[in-house]
């Protein structure tokens, strides 16, 4: 596959990310121990997407307050639910993100407890968080932090006697490296394929819902925006009919990320209104990759992972095929703004 080291991503995602269980583990007891108000899940840009899917799996699974935060927006807010008893979750990849370091050190001088998902290590923000979760790389920083934010949530929920299958569930988190590997394996020509026909393309609608609302987000604002400088547009699925429909054409770019939660329904109907109107509909559903070990019951869980993994391989194949690295920018950490 292009630009991909199946070795290095085995070592980081299978290897060192997954090694992290008794600290994960042993950090979320001691915190469960003392007992919490709520979670607040804290980023920005694409750390507080990746936040979405692991509030609306608690929301939709959990009696746990959680409220997913914009951090610079969460600073100003006086969020009337947050105090001391409140348990904030927060990623950076580079752990300079200044908002992200600004909302967590105000936490933190709060009395709430802090936990934060690191890639770069001896950082701002690991020096504002009481439990940090580090492997010490970027590469593959969203696949490792997802794996984290399974082993945090799923093990809250479990404290709390809202998930007695947390041992079987977390030992198919360890199954799940070889399925994404397996699924990029597979998607891959179809991934070449689409950056090969879209090379032109000025803009692209992507839909999505439940558990893979947060990568919808954050694929058209991170990759297709930030990375690749295409217009583009998230729209949630639920409110597809409510405006957006109307832009569509024949020849509008409509992608539809299918995931296997409860909301799959909202996805399948914008697909079958896509199909009457557009010639350029590409549907990526995580149904269609066998995930060999995983029950039934957690793919809906685990499609966050798989979806964003194939995604990655669209990615590649469009900074190819546009001659646009995609760690080029203009503004973004360019210039004062």
């Amino acid at each position: 596959m292009l630009k991909f080291d199946s070795e290095l991503f085995c070592q980081i995602v299978e290897h060192d990310a997954l090694a992290m269980r008794e600290q994960i583990e042993r950090a979320v007891d001691e915190v469960s121990k003392q007992g919490f108000k709520n979670i607040f899940l804290i980023g920005a840009g694409g750390t507080i997407a990746l936040m979405y899917p692991y509030e609306y799996i608690l929301k939709s699974s959990s009696s746990i307050e959680v409220h997913a935060e914009i951090a610079a927006e969460f600073l100003v807010m006086n969020h009337q639910h947050f105090g001391k008893d409140s348990v904030c979750i927060f990623a950076s990849v580079t752990g300079t993100t200044e908002e992200t370091v600004a909302a967590a050190r105000y936490c933190k001088e709060q009395g709430a407890t802090t936990i934060g998902l690191v890639a770069e290590p001896n950082t701002p923000l690991t020096e504002w968080v009481d439990h940090c979760f580090t492997i010490g790389t970027e590469k593959h920083s969203f696949d490792t932090f997802f794996i984290h934010l399974y082993m945090l949530v799923f093990r809250f929920m479990y404290n709390q006697d809202e998930f007695p299958h947390y041992e079987k569930f977390t030992r198919e988190v360890a199954l799940l490296p070889q399925g994404m590997l397996a699924a990029m394996k597979a998607f891959d020509t179809r991934a070449e394929a689409f950056a090969q026909e879209h090379r032109e393309t000025k803009y692209h609608m992507l839909v999505g819902s439940g558990n893979l609302w947060g990568n919808t987000y954050s694929y058209a604002m991170c990759i297709l925006e930030e990375m690749q400088w295409i217009h583009a547009k998230s729209i949630h699925a639920a409110e597809f009919f409510h405006g957006t429909l109307e832009l569509v054409e024949e020849g509008t770019s409509v992608i539809i990320l299918k995931g296997e939660d409860e909301t799959r329904p909202l996805a399948e109907r914008v697909e079958k209104f896509a199909q009457e109107i557009t010639k350029n509909l590409l549907v990526i559903d995580t149904k269609d990759f066998d995930l060999p070990g995983i029950s039934p019951e957690f793919r809906k869980y685990f499609a966050i992972s798989i979806n964003w993994a194939l995604l990655s391989r669209i990615s590649v194949y469009l900074e190819r095929e546009r001659n646009h690295p995609l760690d080029t920018r203009r503004y973004y950490r360019k210039m004062e703004y």
